[in-house]
Parts: C-alpha cells; structure tokens; sequence
C-alpha cells in the first residue's frame, strides 16, 4: 500500500492519461485509449470477481447439515468448512495485495480467480470430509489473491474523482450483495439441487469471468524489477492467519482456554515481528510511513470497527429467522431479500452524497442509520412479526452499511501512491475482514453469556438481542472514530499525500548526505 505522491496511475487498466499529465516513462508504456464500454467491462470483471469472493463467506452456512449426512462429518468439522476460507483468506490478504502490485494487477486477477475456481470445484465433488476442508483452505487463498486485484482493477481503471467514487460504490454494492445473497443461494441450491451446488456454482461463473477478464484487462506493473519481502510475506500471513485461527477458537473454547490464549499471543507475537522487519526492510512489503497518510489509517480504522459490528448482522439475523422464528432455509434468505437491496441502495446513492455531504460525514451519517437499525432490532421478541422483527430494522441496518463502506473505502485508496494500489486493497480487506471476525467472535460469547445454555426461543431471543444492543454501541463508537480522525475528504488526502511526499523525499536527502 512507498511515497504517497498524487499523481497519475501507472498502466491504469482500460483508462486514458489525461492531456495536462506528464508523458509516461519507457517503463511504462502508454496504455491503451479511453473506452467507457471498455472500462465497463473492467469494472464487471473486478466485481464479479468480489461478488464470488464475499459470496463464499457466508453462502456454505446454510448447506452444513447436507454437507455432514452426506460426508459423515463432525459437528467439529463443519465448523471447519467456514473456518478454514476465513483463515487462509484473512491470513492471505496482504500477501496478494502486494502480489498484484509487484507482478501485475492482471496476472494476479487471473491467478486468484482460477485457483478459486478450481478449489470450488474440488470441495463440490468432495467424496471425503478432508477433501471438502482441503478445497476450502485452498478457496480462502485464492480469494485473498483475486479480492485485492478487484479493486485495484477498478481504481486504475477510473480516474479519482467522481467517477471514481461511482466506481467504488458499484463495487462495494456488489460485494455486499454477495454476502447478503449468501443465505438465500445457499438455501436455494441446497433444497433444489444439492449441497454440492453451492461450491459449484463457482465453476461456471469464475470460467466465463477468466475469459472475459483475459480479453477486456491490459497488464500493469506498479514497481517493475522490484523483489517480494519474504521474510515480511511469511510472518504476516502467519500472524494474521494464527490470530484469525486463535479468533475462531473462542466459539468452540471460550476466551480463556489455552486453544485460545495461545494462538492469539503466538498470533501478536508474529504480527509484533513482523512491524519490526518492515521498520528495517529496504523494500518492505507494508512500508510503515503509509501509516503517516491519515485518510488510510483513519478509514482502515473506522473500517475495523464498523465491520465488528456490520458482519455480524447476517450471522444473528438468520439463526433468529431459524431458532426462533421457525423459518427454513429459502425462507429466512427471502426474508433478507430487502435488506440486501437497502445495502445495495445505500453504496449506489453514497458516490452521488459524497460531494455534497463530505465522506468523513457521510460514513459518520451512515454508521448512525446502522446503529439505529441495530438498536430496533435488539427489541425483538419470541413471536416478532417479519415487519418490525426483521424487514424495518434489516432496512436501516444495511442501508447505513451501503452509505458507510463506500466513502471509508475511496478514502482508503485515493490517499495511496499508485505504486500500493494493490497493498492499500489488500489492507483495506484485512481490516474489514479481521473485524469481522474478531466482531463475531466477541458477540457470540456476548449472546451466550445471556442464554446460559437455554435453547428456548425466549432465551436465544433474549441473547440475540443482546448482541445488538453491544453492536449498536460498537458502531456509535465507530461514528465517533470517524468525525474525530478520518479526514473530511478529497482535498485533505490529496494534501496530506503531497505532505508525505516531501517528508519522505527530505528523509531520503538526509540520509544520501549521512552517507555521503
């Protein structure tokens, strides 16, 4: 995500170099004329690749049961099937972030979505309860690949500014919808095809994707000739992936149990060895001064925080639709139905606010409308009606997650040298992800503090609602996160990237008259 000049993209895939820029360097060829149908079919592919990618979180949830009679799995193994994509994605996300930077942006977008596609093939014709694990390790690393590639596709694509913004939003639309389509699809394949189908549905999609991403994506090197840090590779996907691990354990073990406390220190203890690499490094892979920028520290930050809270909504919405409410599968994702278009409306409608609302205000104005939506539904009840239980509050909770995501994440990438395009996507997806999960983990133990082990649809209403109320509070921090630290927007990251321009450029001439 190394100096955070503005100035124009290197090699931007499918978009035109403006008359007034300064011609590109031999190492960088001109890229082809602007084409608005061209860069459509850009941004098509760098979403559809992201709707896979988010789809595959959740859409396997409501398959496990098929998955277990068929395979004879464990309930310990079906944990397992999820678990293992978080891990090896969250543990991945830098690494191919960086990835699309160094060895091209094309490249990694066709590698990350054929290893996706090829390991969802494999889990659909799984004969064995390891195999179908194995596959999902294996889908969790090519999405962590393929999911930074898609944005720095679009945002090379288009230039920044407003179109860009409309850009992102579509994009952030996309991967929302695709984890909110997670439960309908899954329960949809799974009651008229099979469990298998919700892993195969990848294989066509993912085909067509690559071929079309082959023809309409023209190649770019952000730092050609430049090598991969190692040694920074290693400890930050073990640390990210054995803190992702110790996460999922507190489900199963509980916070205080040595499976927890162990690969949660382990997993500090790696990510702590590897800020003190990066610090030495010549060419780092997380060059620390990035952090300098405030409009992607701050929206990194705010990004965590709300996604603590956002990613479990799903989670807890359909075990309430499920437990205690008594819907199946289909149903409960119909019932969510309006809610994924309220979170497909409210990214849609941010790029056009942002100009006039500001996007520090906007994502502040957001997580409020999601927190609201998460205080209503912690008044649930046992025998809740679809109005109020789960179609109004579903509305304003996503709706506010479509208006908060998109300004974060455009904050995120425009205050980046084009050069950590790739590593600012990767960045931005660990933060979303890595919140996610830590959010999940936290809430679960929150509910299940309150049911004390009932299965009683009063008492798992009684803990649902209680990881609502926490959630709510979660993202009222985060408004304040967001008014207090992220910048108001364009103007103040295009100024604050200038600033670390010129302070890495007088820390380079120091050090060139130390050494002289």
């Amino acid at each position: 995500m190394t100096g955070m000049a503005h100035r124009v993209p290197a090699e931007p895939v499918g978009a035109r170099i403006p008359p007034s820029s300064p011609p590109p360097s031999e190492s960088h060829p001109r890229p082809p004329a602007f084409r608005p149908t061209r860069t459509w079919l850009v941004i098509l592919a760098a979403c559809a690749g992201q709707f896979l990618v988010v789809l595959d979180v959740s859409v396997v949830n409501v398959a496990l049961p098929s998955m277990r009679a068929d395979l004879g799995m464990t309930a310990g193994g079906l944990q397992w099937v999820v678990n293992l994509y978080a891990i090896a994605f969250a543990g991945f996300l830098l690494l191919g972030g960086r990835a699309s930077d160094i060895f091209g942006r094309k490249l990694t977008f066709l590698v990350g979505l054929g290893l996706f596609t090829a390991a969802s093939l494999a889990g659909g014709l799984a004969q064995e309860g390891w195999q179908l694990l194995a596959a999902r390790a294996a889908q969790g690393l090519g999405a962590a690949v393929l999911a930074p590639a898609t944005l720095t596709i679009l945002t090379s694509a288009v230039p920044e500014g407003a179109a860009r913004a409309r850009a992102i939003g579509t994009w952030s639309a996309v991967g929302a919808g695709g984890g909110a389509a997670g439960g309908f699809v899954g329960g949809l394949l799974t009651d008229a095809l099979s469990w298998r189908w919700v892993l195969l549905i990848n294989v066509p999609i993912g085909a067509l994707v690559l071929v079309g991403a082959y023809f309409w994506l023209t190649e770019s090197h952000a730092r050609e000739g430049r090598r991969l840090d190692l040694p920074g590779a290693v400890l930050v996907t073990a640390g990210l992936g054995t803190l992702a691990y110790g996460i999922v354990q507190t489900e199963a073990e509980g916070w205080t149990a040595a499976q927890t406390l162990v690969p949660l220190a382990g997993g500090l203890l790696l990510v702590g060895l590897f800020l003190l690499v990066e610090a030495r490094a010549k060419a780092p892979l997380m060059p620390l001064k990035l952090f300098r920028v405030r409009s992607v520290s701050a929206a990194n930050a705010a990004m965590f925080v709300n996604g603590s809270a956002m990613f479990c909504m799903w989670f807890f919405m359909i075990l309430y639709a499920q437990n205690v409410l008594g819907y199946s599968p289909l149903v409960a994702g119909l019932a969510l139905v309006p809610s994924s278009l309220a979170v497909v409306t409210g990214s849609k409608l941010a790029p056009r606010l942002m100009p006039r609302v500001g996007a520090r205000n906007l994502s502040a104005l957001g997580a409020l409308i999601a927190a609201t939506g998460f205080g209503w539904q912690s008044t649930m009840t046992a025998d809740g009606a679809y109005a109020t239980a789960i179609l109004g509050p579903g509305i304003l909770m996503m709706l506010g997650a479509g208006l908060a995501s998109t300004p974060l994440a455009s904050l995120a990438t425009s205050g980046a040298a084009p050069g950590d395009a790739g590593l600012v996507s990767g960045l931005i997806n660990t933060s979303r992800t890595m919140g996610g999960a830590l959010g999940l983990a936290v809430l679960s133990t929150v509910a299940a503090s309150r049911t004390g082990g009932g299965t009683s649809p009063e008492a798992l209403t009684a803990g649902y609602a209680l990881a609502f109320r926490t959630g709510a509070g979660v993202l009222l921090v985060g408004v304040l996160l967001t008014l207090l630290w992220v910048p108001r927007g364009p103007k103040r990251v295009v100024e604050e990237s200038v600033a670390a321009e010129v302070t890495e450029m007088a820390e380079t001439a120091a050090t060139t008259v130390k050494s002289g």
